[in-house]
C-alpha cells in the first residue's frame, strides 16, 4: 500500500504557491519538499528576445543580488535587448540626417527661384530701356 502524505504547512490547497514534491529520506520514509516556483529569463518587451547578462530569479532574490548582476552598462541596459537599442540610435541619426537634408534642399530651391526672378528682373529692365 502506498503510504500516504500530508502538507507539512498549514496552506493545505493545490496552488501554484503551493507546490510538493514527494522525496525518499535516509530511513525509507516518504515526505514531502515545497518546491520553489519556476524561475524565467527577463525579456525585452520590444522584440522578446532573452535579456542577457541578468539572472533567472524570482523578484524577492532579485531584491538581494548586488546593483552590478542586476544590470547591463549601457543606455537602457537590463531592459531593452542589444539589438533594439542600436535600432533605436540609427534610427534617430538617419531623422536627423534626414531633417538636414530638408533644410539644405529648401535653402538650395528658395536660392535658385531667387536667381530666376533676378533673371527675369533684369530682362524685364533691358525690354524698358528698348
Amino acid at each position: 500500500m502506498v503510504q500516504r502524505l500530508t502538507y507539512r504547512r498549514r496552506h493545505s490547497y493545490a496552488t501554484k504557491s503551493n507546490k510538493q514534491r514527494v522525496l525518499r529520506t535516509p530511513g525509507g520514509k516518504l515526505t514531502l519538499q515545497v518546491a520553489k516556483k519556476k524561475t524565467t529569463h527577463p525579456t525585452c518587451p520590444i522584440s522578446g528576445q532573452r535579456l542577457h547578462g541578468l539572472p533567472a530569479v524570482r523578484p524577492n532574490t532579485l531584491t538581494r543580488i548586488n546593483k552590478s548582476k542586476k544590470t547591463v552598462h549601457r543606455a537602457y541596459g537590463g531592459h531593452l535587448a542589444a539589438g533594439v537599442v542600436r535600432e533605436r540610435i540609427v534610427r534617430a541619426f538617419l531623422v536627423e540626417e534626414q531633417k538636414i537634408v530638408k533644410k539644405v534642399l529648401k535653402l538650395q530651391a528658395a536660392k535658385e527661384l531667387a536667381q530666376v526672378k533676378a533673371a527675369a528682373g533684369s530682362k524685364g529692365k533691358k525690354a524698358a530701356k528698348k
